[in-house]
């Protein structure tokens, strides 16, 4: 099955970058959001990124910013995806926000279109189970940044066929991604791994293994990240995160997928991460500076002083 269509519902952090790599890998894409505002917001973060791309050399082939955002019409309507070939939902981590998106999506693809969620955690067969085509329907897992993060994860539903299987693997070649196959378990293969590690950090800043700073160094100097956990939970959105730990632990049911307390106060407090200006650290002042004490946690060591 040839792909020339793409629709990408959401556009706002995974579905602009979602629908900016797919005009330009050379797909007609239709983007859809809830209103003008979230559309022109999310449009606007599409052209800038195309333009830092073009300042700095690494658009390829003759494509320029104007080009590519031509393959991209924005709308407000589900009917306007009529003609895509491959659909993909990147709207908040929410399973009745997602279940109806596919009910109205269902009423208005062809019969031949292929389904993916974007979900980091939620079932993809629930998913698909709310269309009238569960064999057509996939779990293609972005990362974030969509145009930075190289990784794609494919999953694979107990009803997924092979022909919408092989439609998200060709998507993903297109766009030069780096697949990985997954079955449909929560937390597919990286949140599978990375959820229980964050969350054990959390566990050790709250029993005084260190402080954040302290834990996020060693884990950059000492295992190679590129940023500590502290760091990342505040770049995923600690909202998300939550979310993302109680899918998990609903389908496992081990306590290391659980969220520890801070995580929760903090998303209670409204202190999100970098998208709110605070989470474990607070970004308001434009250098990230670390809330430890607000926490409770050890007072900063001489030796996290020395490395700051």
């Amino acid at each position: 099955m040839e792909i020339t269509h793409v629709g990408v519902v959401g556009c706002g952090t995974m579905g602009h970058g979602i629908a900016q790599i797919s005009a330009q890998a050379g797909f007609q894409v239709v983007v859809r959001e809830v209103s003008e505002e979230a559309l022109t917001k999310g449009l606007g973060r599409i052209s800038k990124s195309l333009q830092r791309l073009l300042a700095t050399g690494r658009l390829s082939g003759d494509d320029d910013p104007e080009t590519i955002e031509a393959r991209i019409t924005p709308t407000l309507a589900y009917s306007d995806m009529a003609r895509c070939d491959l659909v993909i939902e990147a709207v908040p981590e929410d399973l009745p926000t997602k279940l109806g998106v596919w009910r109205a999506l269902d009423e208005v693809l062809d019969r031949g279109a292929v389904c993916a969620t974007n979900t980091s955690s939620l079932s993809v067969i629930d998913q698909a189970m709310a269309t009238s085509r569960p064999e057509r329907f996939i779990g293609l897992h972005f990362f974030n940044p969509p145009h930075v993060m190289t990784l794609l994860e494919v999953v694979r539903t107990v009803a997924t066929n092979r022909e919408a299987l092989q439609v998200g693997v060709d998507y993903g070649i297109r766009l030069g991604k780096d697949l990985v196959h997954t079955p449909d378990r929560a937390g597919f293969i990286v949140n599978r791994l990375l959820v229980p590690y964050t969350m054990d950090a959390v566990r050790a800043l709250e029993n005084g293994h260190g402080s954040m700073l302290d834990i996020d160094t060693a884990m950059r100097a000492g295992a190679g990240h590129p940023m500590g956990p502290f760091t990342l939970l505040d770049f995923v959105g600690l909202d998300v995160v939550l979310a993302i730990t109680e899918a998990m632990f609903t389908e496992y049911r081990e306590p290391r997928f659980a969220a520890p307390p801070t995580i929760r106060k903090l998303v209670a407090a409204g202190y999100l991460g970098r998208k709110s200006q605070r989470g474990f650290y607070d970004y308001s002042t434009g250098e990230p500076v670390p809330a430890d004490l607000a926490l409770g946690a050890p007072q900063l060591t001489a030796v996290t002083e020395a490395l700051r």
